[in-house]
């Protein structure tokens, strides 16, 4: 709040590394219900963490009796946030004192084109990211993880992610590489937004779980795109066709995505589900926003689904459903993908806070379910696009290195997809075709996409070395 004051737009604030304990005397503003400690109100500053360096605000000791609590209250425009964790935001209130208990680690209430960027809410009892109104803002390479409420009704409150603008003017928000995980509540949710919101290219995973994997009592949904609560309160005029894309959901407690009883249908582009009790529920309610009925109106391209205890729930019969995996003549099993090993979901995101490059749910070159989609106007690197999450071919490769000790060649390489298989083939010419080189080597990249092979040699040896995916 000091910076804040001592800047203005076009300044950049630099949070230096270290722990910030905050506590009851930096409440700085209340709105009733709720204890504001940062009000940001002022336009188009840039607080980011120092360069190098990993700033901590700790919450945990901000109890104002009887308030929700609001570490950071975004009612600004054009700021960014960047690098910087946020933990421990509390709850206060328990159940009975008050109908509703919800703390948040960020809200924004009429904030518009700010962007947060490699934000991580974690270790508490709010909502990582919540939006009530404004318009355009990005959620870019963040997390929210390990929030859970006091008790049973703040339980069911606490999201990783939500965003719920008001209005229809509050359109454009995007989430981009995000994941949610062991949230009490959902990972992403959109119920009551009344303006499009856009998922791309995040994932949920372990929602509805305490971290021993009992149940939290929350919902329990990956993605929980829409709805207007099923109560017969009026809905918006058109309702918004929200859109999930390139998404991943994983062993959340109820289901991977989720319609959420919303009216009129949805948009549901190159998911991956695995290992969800549901992974695809379209449930949908009538225009009374009363009656529940079968999804309606959905348009689902090119998605993927493996393992759950039931695939599809509540999908009825007009909907755009061609080219998903439960309506095209493929046939999936374990040795389509590249690995299943759920450790490679928390690897730590790259330098530049873009999500880790693993092998979870990669296709193999080998899999029917490559090539098997349709063309819907995203890049693609086949004759057609890849069914779920990850199009196969379109990473950078690894990079090879290769030097000499001794009477060994050390085989070095980087940039691979975590976990995932590897091939090294061998050839005296250059140009033969990949089919005509030997392979000399099988085995997995580490967790951070590395790789060391020692390799015999004997003088003199004039081989050329590739590594390749499988």
């Amino acid at each position: 709040m000091r910076a804040q004051s001592a800047a203005s737009a076009g300044d950049t604030v630099f949070l230096r590394g270290g722990n910030y304990f905050l506590n009851n005397t930096h409440v700085t503003a209340t709105n009733a219900p709720w204890a504001i400690v940062n009000r940001i109100n002022k336009n188009g500053i840039n607080y980011l963490g120092f360069p190098g360096e990993r700033p901590v605000f700790d919450f945990s000791s901000v109890k104002p009796p009887g308030w929700r609590v609001t570490a950071f209250l975004v009612t600004a425009s054009d700021c960014v946030f960047k690098g910087f964790d946020v933990v421990g935001a509390q709850v206060t209130i328990r159940a009975g004192e008050a109908g509703n208990t919800q703390s948040e680690c960020f809200r924004v209430a009429g904030g518009n084109r700010n962007r947060f960027e490699h934000l991580a809410m974690r270790d508490g009892m709010g909502v990582g990211w919540y939006l009530t109104s404004g318009q355009s803002n990005l959620v870019l390479n963040c997390d929210a993880y390990n929030n859970r409420g006091l008790d049973s009704l703040s339980m069911g409150n606490v999201d990783g992610f939500g965003a719920h603008p008001s209005a229809a003017s509050g359109s454009g928000n995007v989430f981009s590489g995000c994941r949610a995980w062991f949230n009490s509540d959902d990972g992403f949710d959109l119920i009551g937004a009344r303006a499009a919101v856009t998922i791309d290219r995040c994932w949920a995973f372990y929602n509805g779980y305490f971290t021993n994997f009992t149940s939290s009592g929350g919902d329990g949904h990956g993605f929980k795109a829409g709805g207007y609560g099923r109560n017969g309160s009026a809905i918006p005029s058109p309702v918004p066709r929200h859109v999930t894309q390139f998404c991943l959901a994983v062993r959340n407690r109820v289901s991977g995505f989720y319609a959420n009883h919303h009216t009129g249908g949805l948009n549901w582009f190159h998911n991956t589900a695995f290992r969800n009790s549901v992974n695809y529920n379209m449930l949908s309610t009538l225009a009374d926003n009363e009656t529940d009925v079968p999804g309606y109106g959905h348009l689902m391209k090119n998605n993927l689904g493996f393992r759950a205890s039931t695939e599809v729930a509540n999908l009825g019969s007009s909907n755009d459903v061609s080219f998903n995996y439960f309506t095209l003549p493929v046939t999936i099993a374990s040795n389509d993908f590249a690995s299943f090993d759920e450790s490679l979901l928390t690897q730590p995101r790259q330098a530049n806070g873009v999500l880790p490059n693993t092998a979870f749910a990669n296709l193999l070159g080998s899999s029917d379910l490559v090539n098997a989609g349709t063309n819907i106007g995203f890049v693609f690197a086949g004759v057609a696009p890849d069914l779920g999450a990850f199009e196969r071919g379109l990473a950078m490769p690894p990079f090879l290195r290769i030097s000499r000790q001794d009477s060994h060649v050390l085989l070095s390489g980087q940039g691979g997809w975590g976990g995932g298989p590897y091939h090294l083939i061998a050839s005296t010419n250059l140009r033969n075709s990949a089919a005509e080189w030997a392979l000399i080597h099988t085995n997995r990249f580490d967790a951070a996409g590395t790789f060391l092979r020692t390799n015999a040699a004997t003088p003199p040896d004039n081989r050329f070395f590739r590594v390749r995916l499988p």
